[in-house]
């Protein structure tokens, strides 16, 4: 049942639309609205548990739409319909909701299934990435704040390790030495975070494959979709994110630790994909940390996963006791496979940037 007052708010008649539950997303509640005539909208409620101020989604997405439209008129950047009233969201019975405009001809798939599909939708995210590379950081917001500072996930792994009641903390003892030992990613990142040459762009955040939108039949990539978490950041989120959820053939949800292997295949397409679009503005200090972007956000999502099992399962939905155990190991035995082929991998970045 559509609901005529939310429709309405955005110029619409709900008698000529249809609504179902749409995508695979866990955040927002997400709906499609078919018309008789044949229009489609996509109509979001905005989780406000995860986005406590959803006007600085729509803020940054405003201001990204804008520089997009004066600066590459060509490029397809999704942009939400304003109200009648001219706002960017709708406010309804204490919930926040906007309207994003249906992509007629594309889809999107939840893992890459082929190096293509990894290539086309790391080129999405390059494009962006270098598109926006000119815009003055300093009209943006967090969206999430701190959602990938280290230090910060570092220091409360650390808190985490202390307060942990003292089965969880034996139980976990193996686990915790490992990730410890790999403690360099969060120095690195500590270093990093004031190096000049290091600075803010406006990033995705969240760059797994179904946030690009595809051609359906030749899987060329269309654009990306999913901007709620568009803020500042640093080049290594996005395509740490990249290289956490292309290159292994499994998800984070994976048991079978035996399946986890980095794909030389897939990493060197998304690499390819990436670089041949935002290598041009690339500094040289990232240039020196492309390889590490895997390290830094694998880690940083392995050690939130053991965070969370030492403070008792309290961000993570669980699903069988130890389940937050199993992805934080499942990330380790991923990040000693990404290391175990650094000089390799880093021949292949080697070899995009050239």
């Amino acid at each position: 049942m559509v609901n005529i007052v939310i429709v309405k708010a955005f110029g619409l008649n709900a008698a000529d639309y249809e609504m179902q539950r749409f995508g695979s997303g866990h955040i927002n509640s997400t709906f499609l609205l078919s018309g008789k005539d044949g229009s489609k909208y996509v109509l979001q409620k905005i989780n406000t548990n995860v986005f406590k101020e959803p006007w600085v989604i729509a803020k940054n997405q405003r201001l990204a739409a804008d520089y997009l439209a004066t600066h590459s008129p060509e490029y397809l950047f999704i942009t939400p319909v304003r109200t009648v009233e001219g706002e960017e969201l709708f406010f309804f019975e204490d919930e926040y909701w906007r309207l994003i405009p249906f992509i007629e001809g594309s889809m999107s798939v939840d893992q890459a299934d082929n190096p293509k599909q990894a290539y086309e939708a790391a080129k999405e995210f390059g494009k962006m990435a270098r598109l926006l590379a000119g815009i003055d950081m300093r009209q943006f917001r967090a969206t999430i704040p701190d959602f990938h500072n280290l230090t910060l996930r570092y220091s409360a792994f650390q808190d985490a390790i202390r307060t942990a009641p003292e089965e969880r903390k034996r139980f976990s003892e193996a686990l915790i030495e490992a990730f410890l030992r790999f403690s360099d990613i969060a120095v690195t990142f500590e270093k990093l975070k004031t190096d000049p040459d290091f600075g803010d762009r406006l990033m995705h955040h969240d760059t797994k494959i179904n946030n690009v939108l595809l051609k359906k039949g030749s899987f060329e990539g269309l654009c990306v979709c999913d901007l709620d978490t568009l803020m500042p950041g640093k080049l290594i989120s996005d395509l740490g994110d990249m290289v956490r959820t292309y290159v292994c053939p499994v998800s984070e949800e994976e048991q079978d630790f035996s399946r986890i292997t980095v794909r030389n295949d897939y990493y060197e397409a998304l690499m390819k994909g990436y670089l041949s679009e935002v290598g041009s503005t690339l500094t040289q200090t990232e240039k020196e940390h492309l390889f590490y972007a895997g390290k830094f956000m694998i880690y940083m999502q392995g050690i939130r996963f053991l965070t969370d099992y030492l403070n008792g399962d309290v961000y993570y939905p669980i699903k069988y006791a130890g389940h937050n155990f199993n992805r934080a190991q499942n990330q380790l035995t991923l990040l000693e496979a990404l290391v175990a082929k650094e000089k390799e991998l880093q021949q292949v970045i080697d070899r995009c940037l050239n």
